[in-house]
């Protein structure tokens, strides 16, 4: 026979895993904490010198004749590809390009010196959590520090630390501000062919993925409550996409004006699995505002093939190749995409030992 004291821990010793059937849920469900207001108002105060007319400088301008591609660069972990940005970013004028980065200050991050990312980590980062509207702020803040930094700025790309560069820098930006065949999707030509031929675009749109019929979309539109997004953005406006995108000044701007859509998006998720506000509030925002002005895809190539919690396929050292990078560039809506992720830290010295002969060889 089988003592007492045996059946009671025996007994209790199953019960653990029902406890936890019933108890987990509690947890896994809790929302992350508000942002905190001193963190609110201080991005008000920013967004609102953002916002003002000193810095409504249209990138046509004339006293911006050369038109720059602000990269800005979201991360919470070391900038792992550092290096081969750095080579990226080689022998080119620094009247083309800025750089700004957003660290999260609560966590311990080797910071570059002496190259290019050098004094380029902006002084208002704050803590960022996943599946939390914190990484709308972030990017947020970027652009608006981007804006303030230089007129000039006309492009605003965003990536993370786990971006690589699929092609060289000149042909980036010849694809952005001057290439007429880059983009495949579009059916507005420019009014003025000779200015295209002279290397002016009269128009440009914001690259950026904007999708309203994936699997899913309800449960992430209800991932605040029932009807919490109502009336300001009813389910049939509710639009997914990339958080890595490549905006216009006027949509830059656009975002960091942006009240109305902010204060739905930034209330905390209950259902932080189905949230990823950082996914759906600037496609949100774009299509809302501005229908027209995007092409509703990204020139970040993500492998989404065995994602696993929200996380896309990431690359390992073994698979890094010439192959890889002609795959990752092909494209059926522009003529290449420029970027990819995901790609774990180790992939660094494969890819440099093939950036000058493949990578950044257009």
């Amino acid at each position: 026979m089988f003592s007492t004291p045996f059946i009671l821990s025996f007994s209790l010793l199953l019960s653990l895993p029902i406890l936890f059937f019933f108890v987990a849920p509690a947890f896994l469900t809790r929302p992350l904490p508000p942002i905190p207001v001193p963190d609110e108002l201080d991005d008000l105060r920013l967004f609102r010198r953002a916002s003002s007319a000193a810095s409504f400088t249209s990138h046509l301008s004339s006293s911006s004749p050369k038109l720059k591609i602000a990269f800005l660069f979201l991360t919470n972990t070391d900038l792992y590809f550092a290096p081969l940005w750095e080579r990226f970013f080689r022998n080119q004028s620094k009247s083309l390009y800025n750089i700004y980065v957003h660290a999260d200050p609560t966590v311990k991050i080797t910071r570059p010196h002496g190259g290019v990312f050098d004094n380029r980590f902006i002084p208002n980062a704050k803590r960022t959590f996943r599946a939390s509207p914190t990484l709308i702020s972030a990017t947020r803040r970027l652009l608006a520090t981007a804006l303030l930094d230089d007129p000039a700025n006309a492009y605003f790309a965003v990536l993370s630390q786990y971006c690589i560069p699929l092609h060289s820098f000149r042909y980036v930006y010849h694809s952005l501000f001057t290439s007429p065949s880059f983009d495949l999707t579009r059916s507005d030509p420019d009014p003025d062919p000779q200015l295209t031929q002279l290397g002016v675009r009269v128009s440009y749109r914001s690259f950026i993925e904007v999708l309203s019929k994936e699997p899913g979309l309800w449960r992430r539109y209800v991932a605040r409550g029932k009807d919490v997004m109502l009336p300001e953005v009813p389910f049939k406006r509710f639009r997914v996409g990339s958080q890595f995108f490549v905006l216009t000044r006027k949509h830059a701007l656009m975002v960091v004006r942006d009240r109305k859509l902010w204060n739905k998006f930034k209330l905390p998720c209950y259902k932080a699995s189905s949230c990823y506000p950082e996914e759906h509030y600037f496609p949100t925002l774009l299509s809302m505002q501005d229908p027209k002005g995007y092409t509703r895809y990204t020139l970040t190539r993500v492998n989404w093939t065995g994602a696993t919690h929200g996380h896309p396929y990431a690359y390992k050292p073994a698979e890094v190749s010439p192959e890889l990078i002609s795959r990752l560039r092909n494209s059926t809506h522009s003529a290449s995409y420029l970027f990819a992720r995901k790609f774990l830290p180790d992939c660094l010295t494969p890819l440099l030992d093939i950036a000058d002969s493949v990578i950044f060889r257009d």
